[in-house]
């Protein structure tokens, strides 16, 4: 049988790396969303210096990458790789306080990543999906529109709405943004998801791969919550 090895060594280190129970209880964090080194040692109640040294070794082994707020440049965020996906399953929805009876996606503007995500759910899931933004444009952007319609998708009737005018008790909020996951209260449940702003480039590229991240990750998500909540 013919074997590439090199697939074989790269499967090996992250299954080493995530023989750890701390750095498997990270990677389940990091199974549904995003999160700072710091929040990971807060939910775990792990001390910095040992957060930074599990951190360490998941990187190098390629289970996690590492990359820059948008909002607060300051901060970092930790995302799950592709690769590692197979090794782990989606424990971390169970740490959520909320069992959610709708899901909403919430950016700034409410124009583009929002928009296409809860698009993305409704086709996904039968769970109600809806939309909002902290600081809601007046329309949703144009090239989210045609970048939904390229996936067979319609924004046709969307339109932009305030969070404090959608959310309600129940609801499982997924911020899609840094800015808003950096500035809504820290009590309120939510999962964060660090999907770049296609806004700024304005390029047809750039919100092809907002929309394939965000499907990507809706793709891992849905199957896992069902209609009382996570499984």
């Amino acid at each position: 049988m013919n074997t590439d090895s090199s697939s074989l060594m790269a499967r090996a280190r992250v299954h080493a790396a995530l023989g750890d129970p701390s750095r498997l209880a990270i990677a389940d964090i990091l199974s549904v969303g995003d999160a700072s080194p710091g929040e990971i040692g807060t939910r775990l109640g792990m001390p910095t210096n040992l957060v930074a040294h599990h951190v360490n070794v998941l990187v190098a082994a390629g289970v996690v990458d590492r990359h820059r707020s948008e909002h607060d440049r300051r901060r970092s965020y930790l995302r799950l790789r592709p690769a590692a996906l197979p090794a782990v399953a989606l424990h971390g929805l169970n740490a959520l306080a909320v069992r959610p009876g709708r899901v909403v996606f919430v950016c700034t503007r409410n124009s583009a990543r929002s928009q296409l995500a809860a698009a993305l759910w409704a086709r996904a899931s039968a769970i109600p999906a809806a939309s909002a933004g902290t600081q809601p444009a007046v329309r949703v952007n144009p090239r989210a529109v045609r970048t939904a319609r390229r996936h067979g998708l319609s924004l046709a009737k969307a339109r932009t709405a305030e969070l404090g005018d959608v959310v309600v008790d129940g609801d499982l909020l997924v911020a899609v943004c840094d800015h808003v996951h950096e500035t809504l209260p820290p009590d309120r449940e939510r999962l964060h998801w660090s999907v770049p702003d296609p806004v700024p480039a304005d390029t047809d590229e750039a919100f092809e791969a907002a929309y394939a991240d965000l499907a990507a990750r809706i793709d891992r998500l849905a199957p896992v919550v069902g209609a009382d909540g996570a499984r």
